[in-house]
C-alpha cells in the first residue's frame, strides 16, 4: 500500500505544535547564556563596552542585561512573542554593527553574520508568531 504524500492539514500534529516552542528555546538559548555570562562578570562586560567607544557603558550593560535575560525568558514562554522577537532582532543587528564590524578579522566576520542569521530567525518569529504552545496562544 502506498503512503499518501505529505500535505498540509488544517489541524497541526503534536510535533508541528511543539516545533515553534523548540525553535524559540533554541533561539533564546544564546541570549540567555550571554546575559548570564554578563551578569557573572559585569566589570569585564562594562570594560568591553567602554573599549568599543560606546558612551555610557554602565547603561549599555543594563540595557543588554534587560534585553538578553528578559527577552530570552519572554521568548521561551511565548509572551508578547512578536514584539520580543523584534526587539531581539534589532538588538542582534545593533550589536553586530557595534561590536563585530571588523569584517577583515575572520572571528568578527563569523560573529557579525551569526548575529545577522539570528536576526533572520527572529524575524521568522515576528512573521509567524509563537505557535500554540505559548502564553500568547492562551490570551
Amino acid at each position: 500500500m502506498a503512503t499518501a504524500p505529505y500535505s498540509h492539514t488544517a489541524t497541526p500534529t503534536n510535533v508541528q505544535s511543539a516545533l515553534p516552542l523548540v525553535g524559540r528555546i533554541g533561539i533564546a538559548a544564546i541570549f540567555l547564556l550571554s546575559g548570564l555570562s554578563k551578569l557573572a562578570a559585569p566589570g569585564a562586560t562594562i570594560g568591553y563596552i567602554a573599549s568599543s567607544g560606546l558612551p555610557l557603558p554602565q547603561l549599555g550593560f543594563a540595557i543588554a542585561l534587560l534585553v538578553e535575560l528578559g527577552g530570552s525568558i519572554a521568548l521561551i514562554l511565548g509572551y508578547r512573542t512578536r514584539i520580543v522577537a523584534g526587539i531581539l532582532a534589532a538588538f542582534s543587528v545593533a550589536t553586530a554593527l557595534a561590536f563585530h564590524s571588523a569584517l577583515g578579522d575572520q572571528n568578527q566576520f563569523i560573529h557579525f553574520f551569526k548575529n545577522i542569521a539570528m536576526a533572520g530567525g527572529l524575524l521568522q518569529v515576528v512573521a509567524f508568531g509563537a505557535g500554540g504552545w505559548s502564553l500568547d496562544a492562551r490570551r
